[in-house]
């Protein structure tokens, strides 16, 4: 029964510490229970086998991933079972890892352990076929960016250190304390109680001194951002692409003017299936170019839904897709477009796919079962890809942006290659209407504050429905959106060439965390087989 209630405790504490509902200071303390569980199965091997520890590990992991990710049931039941469970038995796997290492070389290193076995699987998690990293600890600041300023420096891997280094200094405490006698509350070690205050508070502390001496952006360019709400079930898939269309440029009519540089539509804004080899031909393109000769100055961001047909003895991508009646192949793509008055026609290609919608993982092995992609409206099955970050160069190539489409926004390090790039501002178009009136799109939003702060680069955030905003250097969302609201913001964004320290060396904590994972691990080994000893 106490096992089961220090588990119970870490998934509540978990799950009531997650945004947007949460006590973000939940986390300093939610991993202490489960680490109470661990330390006392290890402590007893001969009453406890490795089944329990799995069992409240699993159990931990599970109702976590349920409390903080149900919503994505509303875009498929099947999809949020899959996300659900196999993040949570990932999560298992990597505690039960650290258990066992733990057990070959010594109770001293299981707090370092813990920390570098977590932060490992985090960073690992970012860069596979079954990518989910919506619970990367450090994303849970999102919710306060004004304690995580220094992200520019360290990005989110930092904020799961901080978490991480808190719950185990916590457990070194009261691990060493029968707590069941009161005389014992007397023998904690003022110094560690002043270490502990001090993990807490000096991040914060250095956030705000960062935030008093801001950088002083003097250029900026005049935006207008539209939020056209479209359902995505029912409305945005099977209606005429040209009314939906029309309806955008409608909306966007209300605040372009002459003045205006940039105006951006959300993820497959444009649904019509455009070839690019004759995108010139594109009913939606002629439509949006017509548009642009009221206003020469303007550039149009647009997500699109393309395809692009492979040339005879072209090689083929792993995604190409074969026509039923012709011996040709094609690639279709979740695509950002950039259209202005001159007669180029800038495109990118999404390429941080979703793991099940957007991709079928593994396609060496499942290639031939793609169709049974979930379908959430559009292209179904496994989409193309490009292997650089492309960013859209103004007429006189003093502006540069970056088009994260969506689910890329999740991924800093991805992000910051845009950057790296020239990005100067960026583009966030999305389409959050899929999981409903839930904390999916709220978190997703917040996400992007994560982004802005790691790069220092304005975010103008354009999503079909959700929430559509501007989002400053420092993570402070303007202007936001209602939800299931049709709506148009005017903004100016301002524009950073500089590049942070982050995005110059990107996720070296995690790489560090994963090296440092490595070596334990062998070292675990040669004790295990005797080469070394202890």
């Amino acid at each position: 029964m106490q096992l089961i209630l220090l588990s119970l405790l870490s998934a509540l504490l978990l799950a009531f510490g997650w945004f947007p509902n949460g006590f973000t200071p939940l986390l300093f303390i939610a991993f202490v229970p489960l680490l109470m569980v661990e330390h006392i199965i290890f402590q007893n091997p001969h009453k406890y086998k490795s089944l329990t520890l799995f069992t409240c590990t699993y159990f931990v992991f599970l109702l976590w991933n349920i409390l903080t990710t149900w919503w994505i049931k509303n875009a498929s039941l099947g999809g949020a079972v899959m996300a659900i469970t196999c993040n949570a038995l990932l999560m298992t796997i990597t505690f039960l890892l650290f258990h066992n290492v733990k057990k070959r070389i010594g109770e001293k290193w299981g707090v370092l352990l813990f920390i570098s076995f977590w932060i490992t699987f985090e960073f690992l998690h970012h860069d596979w076929d079954l990518t989910w990293t919506w619970l990367t600890l450090g994303n849970a600041f999102a919710e306060v960016p004004n304690w995580i300023q220094w992200y520019e420096y360290t990005g989110v891997f930092a904020g799961s250190l901080w978490i991480l280094v808190v719950n185990g200094f916590f457990f070194n405490i009261i691990s060493k304390y029968d707590f069941s006698q009161k005389e014992n509350f007397g023998k904690i070690n003022r110094n560690k109680i002043a270490g502990l205050a001090a993990l807490l508070t000096l991040p914060i502390i250095v956030s705000y001194c960062i935030l008093a001496f801001p950088d002083n952006l003097k250029e900026s360019v005049n935006a207008v951002i539209v939020q056209p709400n479209i359902d995505p079930y029912n409305e945005k898939f099977v209606a005429d692409y040209e009314e939906q269309l029309q309806k955008m440029l409608k909306l966007a009519s209300e605040k372009t003017d002459s003045a205006t540089d940039y105006l951006i539509f959300p993820e497959t804004a444009l649904t019509e299936d455009i070839w690019e080899g004759q995108i010139e031909q594109s009913s939606s393109i002629h439509i949006l170019k017509q548009f642009l000769k009221s206003y020469p100055r303007l550039k149009i961001i647009a997500g699109a839904s393309t395809a692009r047909i492979y040339q005879p003895n072209e090689p083929l991508s792993s995604t190409a897709r074969k026509f039923k009646h012709q011996d040709a192949y094609y690639d279709a793509y979740n695509t950002a477009l950039q259209l202005d008055s001159t007669n180029k026609i800038q495109v990118y290609h999404k390429s941080k796919l979703v793991p099940g919608v957007e991709k079928m993982p593994f396609p060496f092995i499942f290639k031939y079962i793609e169709n049974l992609a979930i379908d959430m409206g559009g292209t179904t099955g496994s989409l193309g890809t490009q292997d650089e970050r492309t960013v859209f160069v103004s007429e006189d190539e003093k502006i540069k942006a970056a088009p994260v489409i969506c689910y890329e926004s999740v991924y800093g390090e991805y992000v910051s290659d845009y950057v790296k790039k020239g990005a100067s501002f960026i583009a966030i178009i999305t389409n959050d209407g899929w999981w409903g009136d839930t904390p999916g799109y709220r978190q997703h939003l917040k996400y992007g504050r994560l982004r802005a702060i790691e790069t220092r680069r304005y975010i103008a955030r354009s999503a079909n429905t959700g929430i559509s905003c501007l989002i400053t250097d420092t993570g402070e969302i303007q202007q936001a959106t209602t939800w299931w609201t049709p709506a148009v913001i005017k903004t100016k964004i301002n524009i950073n060439n500089k590049l942070t320290f982050y995005t110059r060396y990107g996720d070296f904590i995690a790489r560090f965390a994963m090296y440092l994972s490595f070596v334990l691990i062998i070292y675990s080994w040669l004790l295990r087989f005797k080469i070394i000893r202890k």
